[in-house]
């Protein structure tokens, strides 16, 4: 949710192919799905079309849910969230107010990812280069947000989701085409905005002309204002139980679709600001299209890898998908409450070899596929993929991309012959599949 995903940049393999319908969790042997296959997601089967371009890769991270597994560190600091949640806010009875879903199947229809967050129709989040499609009505979801609304609709005033996350995206230390998130709404009637205010608050402005930066036009000063305070008064107590009372942070003035006003939150951690989440005040217009229009309330999204790397001194993302017994044998058995600093079990040399090719000239390039095709051929083993160069001939006007693929296995020393390999094989494709002429 938020940042992540709306702004300008917009983000955070090998498969077996059955006759008519790809199966997740198999031997792989082709980059795509072809429009005319179906693909297969937890037994259900949705008919490709021009649409269809998530990847036997990526539908094999389907169901592995690391923020559901047990002493995995994602699962341990979704944990330290839960229990802020059920702590901070109790009802009468002191039973938690806020309920929890960390097993929603993360395909969603392209209305819940966009249409019913107010996403413009042009927004380049929408596009095939920035998003995982399975057809053109239904894709990954991009953003635990996309489930906001069917839960309100449910009847719901007060709960966080967590889960993952698919984007097209870049690949470095940071950056990974599958993560986790979690997004919270909090939905508050008249009586509970009386009791935090003491008195009586008109939730709506008559003045329909009232609208400013700070305020959506529909809802009072007053009650934009008390939702506001409410809102940054929790983010900021979630951030120090988390990581301490003493943290430094500052709050920013964003703009998402789904909110207003919108905020983000930054942190200063090891002399760094990091940006934590993005919150803001709910659109009315989502309100009253989920059945609660006479209400308001605020929502969050947070990204569980941004915030747990700096939390365990996790270095590379790709760290969070890996099986070897030294990384995830220094979270188990850890109390309640306890925090450990990760201890790599070793330091691995990089591979870096270049790659440079003209771009087709017969169809559009994007750097997004060319990322992907990366992954899809180099795996865990492609460490960053970054644009070093661009020139374009003057007499010709062709443009050339020079890319750097750093290597670097996570649990041994690569030999440069087996990077010449991996790094021969990408080079095969691009020119097969991207169209693209090596250099």
């Amino acid at each position: 949710m938020f940042k992540q995903q709306f702004n300008t940049r917009v983000f955070f393999f090998r498969h077996f192919k059955t006759r008519n319908s790809y199966k997740i969790k198999a031997t792989y042997s082709n980059i795509s799905c072809a429009a005319s296959k179906s693909v297969v997601v937890d037994g259900k089967s949705y008919i490709g079309d021009e649409y269809t371009n998530v990847t036997p890769k990526i539908l094999s991270f389907i169901g592995i849910n690391n923020h559901n597994r047990k002493d995995h560190p994602l699962n341990l600091f979704k944990q330290r969230l839960v229990d802020f949640f059920y702590d901070h806010f109790r009802g009468r009875t002191g039973n938690p107010i806020f309920s929890i879903y960390d097993k929603i199947s993360p395909v969603v229809t392209t209305n819940e990812n966009f249409d019913s967050l107010l996403v413009p129709k042009d927004h380049p989040s929408r596009n095939k280069t920035d998003s995982y499609y399975l057809n053109k009505t239904h894709m990954l979801r991009a953003h635990c947000t996309a489930h906001q609304s069917e839960l309100i609709k449910m009847g719901l005033d007060n709960f966080v989701i967590f889960g993952d996350v698919y984007r097209r995206d870049e690949i470095d230390a940071t950056h990974y085409p599958v993560f986790h998130q979690a997004d919270g709404v909090h939905i508050f009637t008249p009586n509970e905005l009386e009791l935090i205010h003491g008195s009586n608050v008109n939730i709506f402005d008559n003045d329909k002309n009232n609208s400013n930066n700070e305020k959506q036009e529909v809802y009072s000063i007053e009650a934009n204002d008390i939702v506001t305070n409410h809102l940054k008064k929790t983010l900021v107590a979630m951030i120090k139980k988390v990581f301490g009372e003493e943290i430094e942070y500052r709050w920013i003035s964003e703009y998402f679709p789904f909110t207003h006003p919108s905020f983000e939150l930054e942190i200063n951690y090891n002399g760094q600001w990091i940006e934590a989440l993005g919150c803001g005040v709910i659109r009315h217009e989502i309100l009253k299209n989920a059945g609660a229009g006479n209400r308001i309330g605020w929502a969050f999204g947070l990204g569980l890898e941004r915030l747990a790397m700096p939390f365990y001194s996790i270095p590379d993302i790709r760290l969070f998908w890996s099986k070897d017994s030294g990384f995830l044998n220094q979270f188990q058995n850890l109390p309640k409450d306890g925090r450990m600093k990760y201890k790599p079990i070793s330091i691995y040399p990089q591979c870096i070899n270049d790659i440079s090719f003209w771009l087709p000239k017969e169809k559009p390039f994007c750097p997004n596929d060319f990322y992907e095709l990366v992954g899809n051929y180099g795996g865990q083993l492609v460490e960053q993929v970054k644009l070093i160069d661009q020139f374009t001939h003057p007499k010709t006007g062709n443009v050339s991309h020079c890319y750097r693929i750093v290597y670097r296995h996570l649990e041994k020393t690569l030999s440069q012959a087996e990077v010449n390999e991996v790094h021969k094989l990408i080079e095969t494709n691009a020119t097969q599949i991207l169209g693209i002429k090596l250099r």
